[in-house]
């Protein structure tokens, strides 16, 4: 499980890396799944499912959503259609692709093994997690989420700014 943790580690820093270093929005956005999907399998392997579940389904789902819609808003004209185009070849999903087989196979490899808890030896349910988000952790739950929500703001006074720009 040790080399599962470590390489899954890698894994995520190495997409983070490329999310910040990456030129294109599209590419960034496909390397913040990967990173994400390799955060929750960290959380699983910690004997965490349950934050590990919320991980994917809350910001690897509804957050990427959001910055899809975002990306669409501010691609706004044919050069940046033709451009999306070009994104969309085999090469551009390539790396992403092969950091998510990796974290698949270490998934089911680690499901076939027992499951998580491993490196930790205990299960944190979801009772366990709220209470540690909602009393010492709050101050945090809550600056992560006024950093979402000014990120969004931010977002839409670019690509309100630029569509009146256009006019």
């Amino acid at each position: 499980m040790t080399v599962v943790f470590y390489s899954t580690a890698v894994i995520a820093i190495l997409a983070t890396l490329l999310v910040v270093t990456g030129r294109h929005a599209v590419h960034a956005l496909l390397y913040l799944v990967v990173s994400l999907f390799a955060v929750a399998v960290l959380f699983y392997l910690m004997g965490a499912p349950f934050a590990a579940a919320l991980e994917i389904i809350i910001y690897a789902g509804a957050i990427m959503v959001l910055f899809v819609f975002v990306i669409m808003m501010l691609n706004l004209g044919r050069a940046d259609m033709e451009q999306e185009e070009r994104w969309l070849a085999p090469t551009t999903w390539l790396g992403p692709a092969v950091l998510s087989a990796v974290l698949l196979g270490q998934w089911l490899w680690v499901l076939r093994q027992g499951g998580g808890g491993d490196i930790t030896g205990e299960i944190v349910g979801a009772r366990e997690l709220g209470i540690a988000l909602f009393s010492q952790y709050l101050l945090a739950v809550e600056m992560a989420g006024l950093l979402l929500l000014a990120a969004l703001v931010g977002a839409f006074h670019l690509g309100r700014k630029r569509r009146e720009d256009d006019e």
